[in-house]
């Protein structure tokens, strides 16, 4: 079904600057963002010395970005329509595997359920460390097989580790490569091979601080297209009302998201069911690596969470809840959280979701409504559950002092993982 625009679309100045420069839409979020104008506000030198320039841009950039992307992608929809044909053609149905490590990863969990639903056909993620050391307990034993690579950068070992060896192990298998990086490794080397096909995303997306932002969001996005190959305008339609949904998030509660982020808490536990699992998974990964370890995380289905780990419910976590649009699921998921109510159980809690049930917030819990948000589905949530995700760990990142461009000072963490040994089997 083709999803209508949202009801309540944002002002014309919004929808102007969406069609614009970066520097026109973020010099309009810092007009109505208190935090994000006081941040901006300081000369470029003096953003760089506090460490946040490249990741205050790359989070608040991505409304605009969401519009390119939709754009991107669907100049890509001839290769992407034969790269599928590959695995929903007439004969026998085949896999679809989505790989990456850490975010890359997350972004595969927030595509494959939606995916599968769609097409008819097996679609899972796998981090790509393991299809390294286990191919042949996570990739498909028979049939086509189209293994779709999403990596920022495409410079990290595993990037090209996975295609080379999947070439020498499973030659039969296909791939799809998504990527923010022109120059990268991944993007460069399988030029002339005509078992890779490769989409490049806009420069932007590319981020230049330590966590993924932009490319996070991006990448899942491009890929949604492979749900829409026979419906474009669909595509077109949620790509558009993604970023009207994005832009109204951004604007409307980033100050409240940034006293959330400051408040008392020391640990934060992530709850999504389905794609927003995915979604879950990633915001978790952000206020870590943000805090550098600070805050601890965990992310949680809502039915996994009453199998042990509640335990870590104590009055000093913040807990953050991609509430679901449909009502059967919905129902589930606010048990869940009537049950933490009663229970007492965390400090707060922050819950992103289109008109949730009164009774499910407390006083000193903050509800991030999203109107139009049923029009996208659950399955279309992810880039703003995420962007949510982002906004509470960039505030607590420089709320303890740290730098949300480079918060691992001891270099625990990088960009890109060194380069480490690939090793193959003989």
């Amino acid at each position: 079904m083709t999803p209508s625009a949202p009801e309540l679309p944002p002002p014309p100045e919004v929808a102007a600057r969406l069609r614009g420069s970066v520097e026109d839409w973020m010099a309009l979020a810092g007009s109505r963002s208190r935090e994000i104008g006081r941040l901006l506000a300081s000369p470029p030198a003096e953003q760089d010395a506090h460490g946040y320039r490249h990741t205050l841009r790359e989070i608040g950039q991505q409304p605009l970005t969401w519009l390119e992307t939709t754009a991107i992608a669907l100049d890509h929809l001839p290769v992407l329509q034969a790269a599928l044909a590959r695995v929903t053609g007439d004969g026998q149905p085949g896999t679809i595997v989505f790989t990456g490590s850490g975010s890359s990863l997350y972004a595969g969990e927030c595509l494959s359920p939606a995916l599968q639903a769609r097409l008819r056909i097996p679609v899972h993620a796998v981090a790509a460390g393991e299809v390294l050391t286990h191919p042949t307990g996570w990739l498909p034993p028979k049939g086509p097989c189209l293994v779709v690579s999403l990596a920022r950068s495409g410079n990290s070992p595993e990037s090209c580790g996975v295609v080379d060896t999947l070439h020498d192990t499973a030659p039969e298998c296909r791939h799809l490569v998504i990527t923010c990086n022109r120059t990268g490794r991944l993007a460069t080397s399988y030029g002339a091979d005509a078992r890779v096909t490769t989409v490049v995303l806009d420069d932007k997306t590319h981020d230049r601080s330590l966590v993924m932002t932009s490319s996070f969001t991006n990448m899942v996005l491009a890929s949604q297209l492979l749900g829409f190959a026979r419906d474009p305008d669909a595509y077109r339609t949620r790509g558009e009302a993604l970023a009207r949904l994005g832009a109204a998030l951004l604007l409307g509660h980033a100050d409240a998201l940034a006293r959330v982020a400051r408040s008392g808490y020391r640990s934060a536990v992530y709850l999504g069911s389905g794609c927003r699992y995915g979604s879950a998974r990633e915001s978790a990964l952000k206020m870590l690596e943000m805090t550098a370890g600070q805050v601890t995380t965990f992310p949680e289905t809502y039915l996994g969470l009453r199998h042990g780990p509640m335990a870590a419910l104590n009055g000093e976590a913040l807990v953050v809840c991609f509430l679901s649009v449909d009502p059967v699921v919905r129902a589930y998921e606010a048990d869940l959280v009537r049950e933490l109510n009663r229970k007492k159980l965390g400090a707060r809690k922050v819950i992103v979701t289109q008109d949730a049930p009164s009774d499910l917030a407390g006083p000193d819990d903050l509800v991030v409504n999203v109107p139009g948000l049923d029009a996208l589905g659950d399955d279309g949530a992810p880039p703003l559950d995420v962007l949510v995700g982002q906004i509470l760990a960039f505030f607590r990142c420089l709320s303890v002092g740290l730098r949300p461009d480079m918060p691992s000072d001891e270099g625990v963490i990088s960009r890109v993982v060194q380069d480490f040994a690939i090793h193959r089997r003989s």
